[in-house]
């Protein structure tokens, strides 16, 4: 393979010039404030510099053509092709670097096919199609055809019903109309919600398939014009995905209990909790028009009518359907590369930076653009160690496999290293695709303050003398006249659906998920399309973005790395819990004031449905009386705990093992896994965040005296935090 790595020649001239740029920048900065966690700056500024200096979009460009020119699925001859790549490119650079090998479920389709039996007999395409002037999606014949891993095997045939995007809210207009999708088929449009929930909703009330399509409302012609001609996707575009129940658990489906080792104790397949019981596969929109077209029966409401030419209905029928799925069971390699510069002054106290290599087909969004740029970021760190400003803490990069399945690959890590990690891991920072438009700051709420500050100290390569945090204030500005003109912005609080799940959400690190987006479209998401073509054209075309955010984690990371104290603080923390509580009190009232209306029209013979999605029963049938909750303990913990965070931050200690006080060992309920109290993907909202799940989760399903009990079992978790911060 060619070389990468820049000539000995060009190395110390980067040098040179960011040592020239430090003796401008330090002297003005000395006299500002420092940044967060450091006595003194000087050192951390002049890493930085080197770090600005390095970034070469060259490298992202020529990275990503090689890294994509094949398909690079999970299992592929090319996951093992690239991941032996980059593991030779962070030893070239200095690190110490490994290629770890997990044998995991990962099932592959050997039969496809969707018939309509009736009114006019049909079979479905089910093939993407090569576009004119993208040479990657000619090679289709070297891509796994679209498909959803971990649906069950089937052969089936129902009337079909068209279920909207499949939620839950979703589910409650079918009943209201009497409709059933019990023994039926079901369509179901992609977005609303992650797509694994769509089947397993669909299995709950009775269906025995489940069909996803992307509609061109959603991603295809209405949004703009569609791929070769524009960035959206084409009538035959489908996008891949996995539906494993990841709410429930994620990681290889076969060894729940720990890491999918050689010598590991394996389920059978039968007996694993996470694959979906019911058979699922998605379509292109070009397959689901005629489907569509051939449903009977009332004409949907308006928040369920897509973008195709004709009358949206529900049916159930005329059109009947057979769904025949079968896929090969077969145990294959996840390689993840785990790449180590050692601390020079705290070595046992460990910053990882992490972003997968798998993709669904070639990958050049997702994950390759973000890959790319955190391999430059590494490179670029190396460059100021060998300058004389190596790492204080160790420095790690994990490369991680078999994400888009289940977040399978750095699951089995996190798993097989939980011990050590929880005793020496600082934080995790994740990255996975990058777009260009701007910077997205999702985490543990006590880095927020460190993260803006982070973003107030980078340049937006678009916009004159505006920082990342600049252009994000104006655009909330636009959206919000509310939006406060100075002052940290609020970060998103995480659920799951990319690689910081175990590290945030099983062993409890902290954790941040950054990159970029919104402006450049959309369309080839797990798509054939998600080519180095489509990406260089509506991605990033300049890899400007790319820099830019090998930039702004080049400096978490070394900041986490280098600082004197840790950057930890805790009163925004207790004010997104104080947040939180008063939330959950809102949707307990309003259900409560919901449900007395409700129940009063059915008394009155005039009900109407209740507005509560989660009830999932008739508009005629009276709801279960919403008792009142006693909050007062968990109103008591929050103030404690504000007040233990206001003197924790006047004399900050930098200890990241507090992080680990907002898990609990027994988990949530149901899905003992998931151990974090605060953060936590919905089990009916997959990627979507439930904060203090088990309480809200509780009140959303009506469970009153599960309810009462998780708000006395959460108050004491926060007063546990409270006294040891």
């Amino acid at each position: 393979m060619a070389p990468f790595f820049p000539s000995l020649r060009r190395a110390v001239g980067i040098v040179g010039i960011a040592l020239g740029l430090c003796l401008v920048l330090i002297a003005p900065l000395a006299q500002a404030q420092s940044l967060m966690g450091f006595e003194d700056d000087t050192r951390q500024r002049a890493t930085e510099a080197i770090i600005d200096a390095s970034v070469d979009t060259t490298n992202l460009r020529r990275w990503m053509a090689f890294m994509t020119n094949a398909p690079q699925h999970a299992g592929s001859e090319k996951a093992l092709e690239n991941a032996e790549f980059v593991a030779g490119l962070f030893r070239e650079w200095g690190y110490e670097a490994e290629i770890v090998r997990y044998d995991v479920l990962l099932p592959w389709p050997t039969v496809r096919t969707v018939s309509m039996l009736s009114p006019e007999p049909f079979d479905l395409a089910l093939t993407e199609k090569p576009v004119a002037g993208d040479a990657s999606s000619q090679r289709i014949d070297e891509t796994l055809p679209s498909f959803n891993a971990f649906s069950a095997d089937g052969d089936v045939t129902g009337e079909l019903v068209y279920v909207n995007q499949g939620l839950p809210a979703d589910y409650a207009d079918l009943a209201a109309r009497g409709i059933s999708v019990e023994g039926k088929i079901v369509i179901a449009r992609y977005g609303g919600s992650w797509r694994g929930i769509k089947p397993k909703l669909a299995a709950e009330h009775g269906a025995i398939a489940c069909i996803l399509y992307s509609d061109p409302r959603d991603d295809g012609y209405v949004q703009g014009p569609v791929y070769p001609e524009g960035p959206y996707k084409p009538d035959h575009g489908t996008q891949r995905g996995s539906v494993m129940d990841m709410p429930v658990q994620p990681g290889d489906p076969l060894t729940p209990d720990g890491a999918a080792t050689e010598d590991a104790e394996r389920l059978d397949i039968a007996a694993a909790p996470t694959i979906m019981p019911i058979p699922v596969l998605p379509i292109s929109y070009a397959d689901a028009a005629p489907l569509l077209e051939n449903l009977g029966g009332e004409t949907v409401p308006p928040r369920w009518r897509g973008g195709l030419p004709f009358t949206y209905r529900f049916g159930p029928g005329p059109a009947v359907v057979r769904v025949h799925l079968e896929f090969d069971w077969a145990l294959r390699p996840a390689y993840n590369v785990i790449a180590r510069w050692q601390g020079s002054e705290l070595p046992d106290e460990w910053v990882m930076r992490g972003n997968h290599r798998d993709a669904w087909a070639f990958g050049a969004m997702d994950p390759t653009s973000g890959h790319v740029a955190m391999m430059e970021e590494a490179r670029a760190i190396a460059e100021a160690a060998r300058a004389g400003f190596p790492p204080r803490r160790t420095v790690m990069f994990g490369s991680w496999d078999a994400e888009e399945q289940g977040l399978i690959g750095s699951t089995e890590w996190v798993e097989d290293h939980l011990d050590e990690l929880r005793e020496h891991l600082v934080i995790y920072i994740n990255t996975d695709s990058n777009g260009r438009g701007f910077l997205s700051m999702g985490g543990s709420h006590s880095l927020e303050l460190f993260i803006n500050e982070v973003a107030d100290d980078v340049l937006d390569p678009r916009a004159t003398d505006a920082t990342l945090l600049d252009r994000l204030r104006a655009r909330d500005l636009v959206r919000n006249a509310d939006t406060p003109l100075d002052g940290p912005l609020s970060i998103a609080p995480l659920g799951s659906g990319s690689d910081y799940t175990p590290f945030l959400q099983h062993l409890g690190s902290a954790a941040l998920n950054l990159g970029f987006g919104g402006e450049g479209g959309g369309g080839a998401y797990h798509s054939l399309f998600d080519t180095y073509e489509h990406y260089t054209r509506f991605g990033d075309p300049g890899f400007l973005y790319g820099a830019t955010l090998a930039k702004v984690t080049g400096r978490v990371t070394t900041r986490l790395a280098n600082a004197d104290v840790l950057p930890f603080r805790y009163v925004p923390l207790a004010e997104k819990v104080a947040t939180y509580v008063a939330e959950i009190k809102a949707l307990h009232g309003r259900m409560q004031q919901e449900t007395a209306r409700h129940n009063a029209l059915v008394a009155q013979g005039t009900y109407a449905l209740a507005a509560d999605p989660l009830a999932g029963l008739a508009a005629e049938t009276a709801l279960g009386d919403v008792p009142n909750l006693d909050f007062s303990m968990l109103d008591g913990a929050v103030s404690t705990l504000m007040a233990a965070a206001q003197e924790a931050d006047r004399d900050p200690q930098g200890d990241f093992r507090i992080e680990h006080l907002l898990t609990d060992p027994r988990g949530l309920p149901g899905r003992p896994w998931f151990r974090n109290q605060i953060y936590a993907p919905g089990l009916y909202t997959g990627y979507g965040v439930k904060t203090l799940p088990t309480v809200r989760e509780s009140v959303e399903q009506r469970a009153w005296e599960d309810a009462q009990r998780h708000i006395g079992a959460l108050s004491e978790l926060i007063e546990n935090l409270a006294r040891s911060l």
